[in-house]
């Protein structure tokens, strides 16, 4: 009896030091990817609050066009010497909803998937997180790290600078970024200088800038400028500017 007791103890910690064995590595798997879940979160926390105040230096898309291009024209400008149609008519034509939403407009999601995924459903923080922060693609891994450092943005940064950074990284034409860049590229004014029908035609060539033309509309792109405009007195005069003008 005594040997059978002895051998079933040697048994149970042999299997205890087994499964002592086994779980150590998925502790220490566990212990990093927690780690690194931390300090991404760190990281990403601290980027966010530097580019609240500091403009960033560049993007992935500046740079990927640079390298292809050879040379890109981008000069950042503050949206206080950006004319404020501008800055309306992007909106209307990109977030109409951009003051009433917290970066992720749930409405304007359903309303892309109820047509197909012919239009996008981004809004104009999602588009600023990806263009400073991520870069193009359309992967699940991206969209998730996308939306929560939306999230984030909308959190620490105002609406008026997050318009302010989209007006000086969005993509105008090729290898042409920013307001002040694409106010003097298509009717060589600055960007405070530009008229209501000129903001709009800007603002009528996103999301496709290489397909369209602001100095050269086709008809398609006058219709859409034309509706932009009449977007652009609407949410001045609704309110819905309210949130990156007072």
């Amino acid at each position: 009896m005594a040997k059978a007791a002895k051998k079933n103890k040697k048994t149970k910690s042999s299997r205890s030091w087994i499964k002592a064995r086994l779980a150590s590595p998925l502790l220490w798997l566990r212990r990093w990817i927690l780690r690194g879940v931390l300090a991404f979160a760190l990281i990403a926390t601290l980027l966010v609050l530097l580019f609240s105040v500091v403009n960033p230096p560049t993007t992935h898309t500046i740079w990927s066009e640079k390298r292809r291009l050879g040379d890109v024209d981008q000069e950042w400008v503050p949206i206080e010497d950006i004319s404020p149609v501008l800055a309306r008519s992007v909106v209307a034509a990109e977030d109409a909803r951009f003051c009433q939403h917290w970066g992720i407009d749930v409405r304007a999601i359903r309303a892309a998937l109820a047509e197909g995924g012919r239009r996008g459903g981004s809004t104009l923080s999602q588009q600023v997180v990806k263009n400073v922060f991520l870069w193009q693609g359309r992967s699940w891994g991206r969209k998730a790290l996308e939306t929560l450092l939306t999230l984030l943005v909308e959190a620490i940064w105002s609406k008026r600078r997050i318009l302010e950074v989209y007006l000086n990284v969005a993509e105008m034409d090729e290898g042409i970024f920013g307001a002040e860049a694409a106010a003097r590229h298509y009717f060589g004014v600055g960007p405070d200088a530009l008229t209501a029908r000129q903001a709009a035609l800007i603002a009528a060539v996103l999301p496709n800038p290489k397909q369209r033309s602001a100095a050269r509309p086709s008809a398609k792109v006058k219709r859409r400028a034309a509706g932009i405009r009449d977007g652009a007195a609407t949410i001045r005069a609704d309110g819905r500017a309210r949130c990156f003008e007072d």
